[in-house]
């Protein structure tokens, strides 16, 4: 057993699974509180992940979150006019989403297969260079990913429990007595579903300046990845307030990158 549960091994499973636990997240607001199936994750995750890794190589390592999680909202914004103003259904419009955004993400990356960010600084050689203590250096990545998802976590939390979140939460419940109570639902399912592409677009922008790298079919089978970390966290924590439905799919993540690790 000393063999499987090394030191490096447990670093990287929770490295990696609060990188991906982003993703988890979009689909908690998309899959579990508007009830719509995105599947449009897999394109959008490799969009943030391209836009990221072109952002970070024109010298804006801290620029290219903003950058990335921005056209989330855009690749957001299309599937939910898609589903809401044309009526194509949730699924579909991930799918036609999903497949236009090939062709956007070969765009964004200069018409090339994959880039690589080696030359370029990101926010971890960044860290690890202004930080001299030893203790720190080996643990200098997964301290600066828990503190981005934390910070993302309380915010989209107090977010939920805002009036515009309780709507957007009311809407998946029953969007008929959402628009019986003039609420619009085309609104809330479409700051829904923004909110929902820019934490995944935010997830490959990390995950493209955590390794350096940035690959066409990077997103491939994301949407598996991050149901799978949504349900066991989930079943985990069980019913309770916001907050802890969010640390419980975080936790969900990372305790999938341990089975995947081992």
């Amino acid at each position: 057993m000393g063999s499987i549960f090394t030191l490096s091994i447990i670093q990287s499973a929770l490295e990696l699974g609060c990188i991906y636990s982003l993703v988890a997240l979009a689909l908690f607001i998309s899959f579990s509180i508007l009830n719509i199936a995105d599947l449009s994750t897999d394109g959008c995750f490799t969009l943030g992940c391209a836009v990221g890794a072109m952002v970070t190589i024109a010298g804006h390592p801290f620029l290219a979150f903003p950058a990335a999680m921005a056209a989330g909202v855009a690749s957001g914004f299309v599937t939910a006019f898609l589903q809401t103003r044309m009526g194509v259904p949730s699924i579909l419009a991930g799918i036609i989403v999903n497949t236009g955004l090939y062709t956007v993400n070969i765009a964004v990356m200069g018409f090339s297969s994959n880039v690589n960010l080696f030359a370029c600084d990101t926010i971890f050689s960044l860290a690890k260079d202004r930080i001299a203590a030893d203790w720190y250096n080996s643990w200098y990545k997964i301290i600066l990913v828990i503190f981005i998802v934390l910070l993302v976590s309380v915010i989209l939390a107090w977010f939920l429990n805002t009036r515009l979140g309780l709507s957007i939460r009311a809407t998946g419940d029953n969007e008929h007595m959402v628009r019986a109570s003039s609420i619009n639902p085309v609104f809330t399912i479409t700051v829904g579903l923004c909110l929902s592409n820019s934490l995944t677009a935010l997830s490959g922008a990390i995950l493209a300046q955590y390794q350096k790298s940035c690959d066409i079919n990077l997103g491939t089978g994301m949407v598996t990845i991050a149901l799978a970390s949504l349900i066991i966290g989930e079943t985990i924590i069980g019913r309770g307030g916001m907050f802890k439905k969010v640390i419980g799919v975080i936790l969900g993540s990372c305790l999938y990158r341990f089975i995947v690790a081992i």
